[in-house]
Parts: C-alpha cells; structure tokens; sequence
C-alpha cells in the first residue's frame, strides 16, 4: 500500500495587498510565532519567570533569530552571494537556516538575561518546549514551497515532484520533521511540569531535536555543505553528544 504525498495542491502566493503577494509560508511562519506567544502566556510565572518580560526580550530576539539564520545560510553559500551581494535582504526567495536562528536567539536571551538579572537556563527551559512545536508548524511552509525535500525513494510514503518536467518520487524530509518535532515537543511538555533541574528542558530539546535533524538532513537534496560535510548534520552530531553529556551528569548531580 502506497501513499503518496501530491504537491502543488496549494498555490505559493496566499492573496496579494496593493500589488504584494503574501505567501503561504510567511503566514504559516507568523501562525507558529502567535501559538508560541500563546505557548509562553499560558505558562506565565513558571520558573520564576513573568510573560511580559520575556515578551519584551522576544521583540528584539525575534528579528535578531531571524537575521542570523540568513547571515547563517549565506556564509554557507558564500560561493553564490559574494558576487550578489544585493540579494541578502532578499528573504522572499527563500535561504534561511534554523541553527543560525538558535544561534542569534541564544545571543539575545544571555544578554537580555544579564542585563535584566535574569536566569539563562530558566528562560531557555521557559522557552524550550516552543521551538519543537513551532519547527513542527512552520516545516508545512516547504511543502508548499515544495522545497527541503529528500532524495528519490521507494518507500510506500513518498512525496510526488516535478522536475525539469520529469515526475520523481522523493522523501518527504519536511513530514519527517515536522513529526519528529511534535514529538519531541510532547516529551519536553512532560519534563517541564517535572523539571528536576535547570536546563534540563533546553538540554532534552537538543538532544531530541539533534537526533531528528541528523537523519532527517542525511536525506535531504539541498544540505548545506562545507566541503564534503553537510553542515547540520554534523552540528546535530555535536550537539547530540554535547547536550547528552551535560543532562546525564546533571541528572546526577541533581539525584546526589
């Protein structure tokens, strides 16, 4: 039995505004930041932590998140953008990368953290369980963008391409994902109700997410590459073990 995933079913472009075509995958992406906004309201007070501050803290980590994933997939394109410069404020057209996006948001909240006498570990367990369900929605935007998908298969779940007029039959890399971050979403709702220390909820998102995005990014097409190594591949790798080693002696540590 086979199921195969159709594309093109819906349009990129949304509707357009005085001419401008507002696409599908920037509402998906805005739909994932309200649910987290939400996400973090309802948790409000947990860890110490009030809503109104780290909503304040998300109005400057928000576009820094999202600058740093460009800044990320350009240096890993270098190759291309040296020669067209003009093109790095072109988000429309797609490049963004999320371990670039952590990268800038981690920046943000140390700083924010320390200027406003805060904990880091207890905004990034605050935070945590946000990511992975966010991740999980906004994957939906490269279906329709029919992008980030996986090399051909034989799988009875495939996903249907078209190109250079040629139907091919891939892996459905953002289904992967997109499943992958629920779950790991739902395992980090029940640690944070139980957390036995801080970071363990940061901690268990790297760890989950890392593992998900190994795999998932050893079949994708479009991998970022320096050299012969797909860049998310092995910063998953590090982490993985990175993220591993710490919550294991923290865990015992903890139970001492």
């Amino acid at each position: 039995m086979e199921f195969i995933i159709k594309t093109g079913v819906i349009p990129r472009t949304a509707f357009t505004i005085f001419g401008i075509e507002i696409y599908w995958y920037a509402i998906i992406i805005t739909t994932a930041i309200l649910i987290g906004y939400l996400w973090a309201k309802l948790h409000d007070g947990r860890y110490g932590l009030k809503y109104d501050n780290l909503f304040n803290m998300s109005l400057i980590m928000i576009p820094v998140a999202i600058l740093c994933a460009r800044i990320y997939y350009v240096a890993f394109k270098w190759d291309y953008y040296k020669d067209n410069l003009e093109e790095f404020f072109e988000f429309r057209n797609g490049g963004i990368a999320i371990y670039g996006a952590l990268i800038g948001a981690i920046a943000v909240i140390c700083i924010y953290a320390k200027i406003k006498k805060m904990k880091i570990l207890d905004i990034l367990d605050y935070l945590a369980p946000i990511i992975p369900l966010c991740q999980a929605i906004g994957r939906w935007g490269n279906y329709i963008n029919i992008e980030a998908y996986g090399t051909e298969t034989n799988w009875p779940l495939k996903m249907e391409i078209v190109e250079h007029g040629v139907t091919k039959y891939v892996h459905p890399t953002f289904l992967y994902e997109s499943i992958g971050n629920l779950i790991v979403f739902f395992v980090l709702y029940k640690i944070a109700k139980n957390r036995k220390f801080s970071g363990q909820v940061a901690c268990a998102y790297f760890i989950g997410y890392a593992f998900v995005r190994f795999f998932v990014e050893g079949l994708r097409t479009d991998s970022l590459m320096w050299g012969p190594i797909r860049v998310s591949q092995a910063l998953s790798l590090l982490l993985f073990v990175c993220a591993l080693g710490i919550y294991i002696y923290k865990s015992r540590k903890a139970k001492a």
